[in-house]
């Protein structure tokens, strides 16, 4: 038996450290490209992007120029994704306008800008631009599918009995990032409000992070904060660089 439970062993070490030796950029697009959506009330739709030849063509050109290599990064959770931003071009909180001049990533999709989005970029170039973030960092969302109702974003916690119909998915996409080369110290998640509430309580009962933090939300900043931009820009900066994976 001591001989067996040390084969295990070596084989578990081997085969992490085979699976970490990927490229993140193989891993991403190989995970995008098999999502497929949850069954939900029919009162809702589901957005599924990566469905479409054009947005995995542009993830896979984001994967390849930003993410080609096995780094250990820190993880930023969104919610899930929405009609303007990454419902559209595959890619968390970038729309259109930030894919094609921050990103340098040329696409056939409607230059329609996004709030988030906005504020996100401007982080992102603060800290020293798109190369250097993605990088250190992968900004991913609780559900990495985005939802509609009556033609507008809907949360996945505003469903009616959202937890019946959205937990087992939200701890299946959860339990899928730890396949990746992550920073298990701590994440982050981009909002305080009721997401961050669920993932801190599904990381005590997973124990995915030692730490869950949030962040302010850049819809929230720039619709009630706007003033204080530079301010929330500079946190978002200190609180990212203090956790970046060694």
């Amino acid at each position: 038996m001591p001989h067996l439970q040390k084969r295990v062993r070596h084989f578990f070490f081997y085969s992490t450290t085979c699976y970490f030796a990927r490229m993140w950029s193989d891993q991403i697009i190989s995970y995008y490209s098999q999502l497929e959506c949850p069954k939900i009330p029919s009162q809702y739709s589901c957005m599924n992007p990566y469905k479409n030849a054009d947005t995995m063509m542009v993830v896979r050109l984001f994967a390849e120029k930003y993410l080609n290599d096995n780094h250990k990064r820190t993880l930023l959770f969104g919610i899930n994704p929405g009609r303007f931003g990454s419902g559209i071009t595959g890619i968390s909180f970038t729309d259109p306008v930030r894919l094609k001049e921050d990103l340098a990533i040329d696409h056939n999709f409607e230059m329609r800008p996004e709030l988030s989005s906005q504020f996100i970029y401007k982080m992102i170039s603060a800290y020293g631009g798109a190369e250097l973030f993605y990088r250190d960092f992968f900004i991913s969302a609780a559900y990495p599918l985005g939802f509609l109702k009556d033609g507008k974003n809907i949360n996945y916690y505003e469903f009616d009995n959202w937890k019946s119909i959205m937990l087992n998915h939200i701890i299946s996409e959860m339990n899928a990032h730890m396949q990746f080369n992550i920073n298990r110290d701590v994440c982050f998640i981009v909002g305080k409000g009721e997401n961050f509430k669920v993932l801190k309580a599904l990381n005590v009962e997973h124990q995915w992070f030692k730490k869950v933090k949030p962040l302010p939300h850049p819809r929230w900043i720039l619709q009630y904060k706007r003033k204080h931009e530079q301010e929330h820009i500079a946190n978002y900066l200190a609180e990212l660089s203090a956790s970046i994976a060694k």
